[in-house]
Order: C-alpha cells, then structure tokens, then sequence
C-alpha cells in the first residue's frame, strides 16, 4: 500500500460519538425501557429513527452475509442512501467496523471509524456516508432494515489514493 493512506485507530462505538450519523441500537440504561409479557421481557423501545418512506418507499428486512478484508483493511470507498435510513443489527458475536462521514458533499477528512460490539447495532441517518458492512474475525450475518421501492437510493465513490484510509486493529479486535 501507498505511504500516503492515513493510517487510523477505531474509536468505541457510543451514543453520543456516532450521533451526528445515526443511532446506536443497543440494550442500555439510557435507551426507554419497560417490562412486558407479565413481567418476562423487557422492552428497549424506539431505538432507531427508521426514515425509508421518501418517494413511496417502504420498510424492508434483509439479512446481509458479510466475509472479512484483508488486513490491515483499507477503506477504498463510501456509500450513502439519500432516500432513506439503513439498519444493520449483528446476528452472532464478533465485532465490526463502522465507517461513517457526514451526510453532504464527501469529505474525507471527516472520515471517522468505530469499533462496534457484538450486542451493538447502527441505524444510518439518511444521507450519511458509510462503508459496507465490515465483518471481523470471520464471517458474520447482519439484520437490514431499510428501504425498498421506486427511486435511485445508493450513490457509491471510489476514493482516491490520497482519501483512502488503513484501519489499525492492533490493539482492538
């Protein structure tokens, strides 16, 4: 790989750092919560702002089936659905990567990385730059819960040599 890719350390996946992007889809004390079911479960309510209706969209349930990169991993593109929020919810028990920038005209230096837990979803607010789904370890299942129907909802750009990033996992996964 080219020196000039910046080399970047994931940051933990919280609430309050991945906000300006999404939700963080969770089991916490700060999320609402209530007992159910005579008392048996507990409800983590609302977690994420699903927003697929824009142009007569609807609400779709996908599972995405994600296979490693190569370390270290290079972020080589983004993605972003100007349309619509997409959920992804982790079916088994490895961590993940999360790459997000805001929403509006791409700008790499805006490119920040989060290591995600196994018990952690995202919901991506509609616009907002990501990679794809970054499983590690080995392969790993996600929950989708996006849009489906009429109307152009994925924009992708190459990065260039200069823009991309190298992931440091080293010291996290």
């Amino acid at each position: 790989m080219s020196d000039t890719i910046n080399t970047v350390q994931p940051q933990p996946l919280t609430r309050e750092a991945f906000a300006p992007f999404g939700d963080v889809i969770e089991v916490s004390d700060q999320a609402h919560h209530f007992g159910i079911n005579q008392g048996y479960t507990e409800r983590y309510h609302n977690l994420a702002d699903i927003d697929v209706d824009a142009e007569g969209g609807r609400a779709i349930v996908s599972i995405f089936r994600s296979t490693p990169l190569q370390q270290p991993i290079a972020i080589k593109m983004m993605e972003r659905h100007p349309l619509s929020s997409q959920a992804f919810i982790p079916m088994g028990q490895q961590p993940y990567l999360v790459v997000v920038a805001p929403a509006g005209d791409f700008d790499e230096s805006q490119l920040q990385v989060f290591l995600a837990r196994s018990d952690q979803g995202v919901n991506y607010h509609k616009g907002t730059w990501h990679h794809f789904c970054l499983a590690l370890n080995e392969q790993s299942d996600f929950l989708v819960v996006d849009r489906g129907g009429d109307g152009h909802n994925c924009d992708e750009i190459e990065l260039t040599p200069e823009q991309q990033l190298r992931v440091n996992l080293s010291d996290n996964a």
